[in-house]
């Protein structure tokens, strides 16, 4: 065999070799994007949308995680449009700890800010997550119950600002955080934003167009 054959034989040999691993993978990701569980349960958990909605969609989330910063920034916006404001789905938020002492301060605050004036959560939600320093690492510390108060004044005036300090404090909504805390064991969640659609857990939380084909099977059913 001369050089020639042998080259175009190798090339031959190495494309039929891409194309099965990209098949390989193709399967493996679909695998993974029709992972099922327990669909967790949001009673209590600050939820927006139809209550009477088909399609329950969930965030396991965390206010020090940047990838969650970044997938309420530019996922969310898109699937409240087209799918929480038309009445198809309700959507629910879940704290996870990930982050250590600073994630434990963020969730005492916004369930305090929930426990007392539900109507303010959101608002405070997206603004604690907008005080989400550009540059942040997970090792710098931004989350402080001064922070925390001083975003409250702002986005929850109807709160009491003395009982949120006193919450965050004195772990005063610890209770909440730990149901949320047992919910992200049960549901084996392993990375935030975790995203989970009537039982089924998204692979990749920021390809939308696999967000919408679960939410449509679910619509369906």
């Amino acid at each position: 065999m001369n050089n020639k054959k042998i080259v175009i034989f190798t090339l031959v040999i190495f494309a039929a070799i891409v194309a099965l691993v990209m098949v390989l993978n193709k399967g493996d990701k679909t695998t993974q994007e029709t992972v099922t569980v327990n669909h967790p349960s949001i009673e209590n958990q600050p939820t927006m949308g139809d209550s009477n909605a088909a399609v329950s969609i969930i965030e396991f989330g965390d206010y020090k995680c940047p990838s969650c910063k970044a997938w309420g920034e530019k996922i969310f916006p898109q699937l409240e449009k087209d799918f929480i404001e038309t009445g198809k789905a309700q959507f629910s938020f879940i704290n996870v700890l990930f982050h250590g002492q600073e994630s434990m301060l963020a969730s005492l605050a916004s369930e305090s800010v929930y426990k007392q004036d539900p109507e303010s959560f959101w608002d405070f939600h997206n603004a604690v997550f907008a005080a989400q320093p550009a540059s942040q690492n997970h090792d710098e510390q931004w989350v402080t119950t001064e922070k925390l108060v001083e975003i409250a004044k702002t986005h929850a005036p109807d709160v009491d600002l003395k009982q949120l300090e006193e919450d965050i404090n004195t772990g005063g909504t610890i209770e909440e955080v730990k149901i949320d805390d047992q919910l992200v064991k049960d549901t084996n969640v392993q990375f935030t934003p975790t995203i989970v659609i009537n039982g089924v857990m998204v692979e990749d939380p920021f390809d939308y167009e696999a967000i919408v084909s679960i939410i449509d099977k679910g619509l369906e059913k």
